[in-house]
């Protein structure tokens, strides 16, 4: 191909989509080319699909102003962008990563609501009406425990506590259809949830007992004792 041609193909962008109205969702990174998408309409297929969307993804929106896009030319490289179905656009911090919002970062003793990494402190983000819990993934002894942080106070149903889940473990089998503790009982509700605690997320297939605690957690760990409650 000549170099004329190739500079008439316009360059790969990379971008980041969140999921409307969804706090708990820390983006999906996306490589938008030429070649992997030829219609919007084909790219917003990938995004529904990927994010795990419950509903069809028919609109993309600017996460600060919620601007409307309305082709592949109007992407930018490096920015973020929420996916939406039909319904209307909802304002969050979606760039804060951290949903630093729904806790607050720091009180005045300088506590730190779990951002990245391991859970501390985890008295402190009670006080604060924060929750943080480990979650491991059902048979997988590669992958470390991801964090679980949300809004004491927020109304927050179960299912869509297992569609959080079911986002951030991505498991093989599918989706997450509950959560147990670590000597393989299910829990059953939120209210079940111990701050701090560590828990596995399973599919449809059978829990599977691992030494997921001893293999998986840092041996510096400041607490190495595992919550079965």
């Amino acid at each position: 191909m000549s170099s004329r041609g190739l500079a008439l193909a316009p360059p790969a962008k990379n971008v980041v989509v969140y999921r409307n109205g969804d706090p708990f969702f820390h983006g999906k990174k996306f490589v938008v080319n030429q070649r992997r998408f030829l219609t919007f309409e084909a790219f917003l297929k990938e995004v529904t699909r990927s994010i795990q969307a419950p509903l069809a993804v028919r609109n993309l929106y600017t996460p600060r102003h919620g601007h409307r896009i309305a082709e592949l030319g109007d992407l930018q490289d490096g920015r973020q962008y929420v996916a939406a179905g039909f319904e209307k656009f909802k304002r969050l911090n979606y760039l804060d990563q951290g949903r630093k919002e729904l806790c607050g970062t720091s009180n005045s003793s300088g506590v730190q609501c779990c951002v990245h990494g391991r859970c501390r402190n985890t008295g402190s983000w009670h006080a604060l009406g924060c929750f943080c819990c480990s979650v491991f993934r059902n048979g997988d002894l590669l992958s470390p425990p991801f964090q679980l942080l949300f809004s004491q106070s927020a109304p927050l149903q179960w299912d869509t506590l297992l569609a959080v889940l079911t986002a951030k473990a991505d498991l093989r089998s599918g989706a997450v259809n509950r959560l147990c503790r670590l000597d393989g009982t299910q829990v059953l509700g939120k209210e079940e949830l111990v701050n701090g605690g560590y828990y596995v997320a399973v599919g449809a297939e059978e829990y599977k007992k691992l030494p997921y605690f001893e293999l998986l957690v840092p041996q510096d760990s400041t607490r190495r004792t595992p919550w079965y409650v």
